[in-house]
């Protein structure tokens, strides 16, 4: 007989092992799906994990990649730490690469040296009022943040949509919906001739540590991590949890803005309907990857990146849909979770349940 029993301490040794057996599992799990489909499971792998990593562009491509990914799982991984659970780094991504789009389409004549600037500024305050939306309807009505948040990443999409169909679209570009080309003075430069990587990935590591050291090092950040691990408690000792709510979760919506706007000045260069692959949900798969921890973070988010790369490689080369890279993704947080139940909990077999 086996059953499950509380641990009376969380599992150190589980907090570590967990990512790794969940990676673990998930590439049991892809070798099986891959053979299923009549793929070679190790040729499969390989272009999954290792081609992406087998030159200098693929390299520059994965940190092109990891650049939203971190920023949106920074913001991320401090909401979750408080306990707020935000769904919403997709949508808040989206109405920053609109809000930044609609200013970089206003400058498109300028060549001042602040039209970068005000374009990622736009971008970064789009993400925040997108994300102070389901802020304010769940600290004023109590609306569960998961829904709200979900709702508005859907409707960012269709608004984003919208606009590149209408307001933004470019006039010469024959119907197709796409803006116009954003001007040289409102675009990220590279920092790298050979690839495509840019200024944005600098900014998702400072975020990166910006977020370690909040968290970490100051006593707003004790406030974060006290409320997230027992509100009463944190409402005893005085804090202000709206405040700290109002904050965690603009801190986020203002990271993804980021994301969107770096991928509309960046790599893309314009705004067209899929400027995000699902950057925001992967994101949570980053977060806690990395332990709800921002410099865990940064690891998880090259990993991720990779995948996404080796999704790439593995359509165009073994010709694997999109979906079942997708489904490996969603495979590897389901695994994440399921090890992480045993942090807090054991397996109890017949023998030591006698004893």
């Amino acid at each position: 007989m086996i059953r499950i029993q509380a641990r009376t301490e969380p599992s150190s040794v589980m907090k570590f092992a967990s990512p790794l057996i969940a990676i673990l599992l998930t590439l049991i799990f892809g070798s099986v799906l891959f053979s299923a489909i009549g793929k070679d499971p190790l040729q499969a792998l390989h272009v999954l994990l290792i081609a992406p990593l087998s030159d200098s562009y693929n390299i520059g491509e994965m940190f092109v990649k990891m650049g939203p990914l971190l920023l949106c799982a920074v913001g991320l991984a401090i909401c979750y730490r408080a306990n707020m659970w935000n769904i919403g780094a997709e949508g808040q991504l989206l109405a920053g690469a609109l809000g930044g789009s609609a200013m970089a389409l206003y400058l498109i004549d300028s060549d001042s040296i602040f039209a970068l600037p005000l374009t990622l500024i736009a971008g970064i305050v789009s993400g925040m009022l997108w994300s102070a939306i389901p802020t304010f309807l769940k600290l004023r009505f109590n609306s569960n943040l998961i829904l709200t948040t979900i709702m508005f990443n859907y409707i960012a999409l269709y608004l984003l949509i919208w606009a590149v169909h209408g307001p933004l679209r470019d006039p010469q570009g024959f119907g197709f919906p796409e803006s116009a080309m954003f001007a040289d003075a409102t675009l990220l430069p590279t920092l790298f001739e050979f690839s495509r990587i840019h200024l944005g990935i600098v900014f998702a590591v400072i975020a990166g540590i910006i977020g370690w050291f909040i968290l970490s090092k100051t006593h707003l950040g004790f406030q974060i991590r006290v409320l997230g691990a027992d509100e009463p408690a944190a409402r005893y000792a005085g804090f202000n949890s709206k405040k700290l709510s109002w904050f965690v979760m603009l801190f986020a919506g203002a990271l993804a803005g980021l994301a969107g706007v770096g991928e509309t000045t960046g790599p893309i260069g314009q705004l067209v309907p899929n400027v995000s692959p699902g950057y925001g949900y992967s994101a949570i798969i980053v977060a806690y990857l990395g332990r709800l921890h921002p410099i865990g973070a940064i690891l998880a988010a090259i990993f991720m990146a990779i995948l996404y790369m080796g999704g790439d490689l593995a359509q165009i080369e073994l010709g694997i849909p999109v979906a079942v890279v997708s489904m490996f993704q969603g495979v590897l947080l389901f695994f994440l979770l399921a090890c992480d139940f045993f942090i807090n909990n054991r397996l109890i077999f017949s023998q030591q349940a006698t004893n």
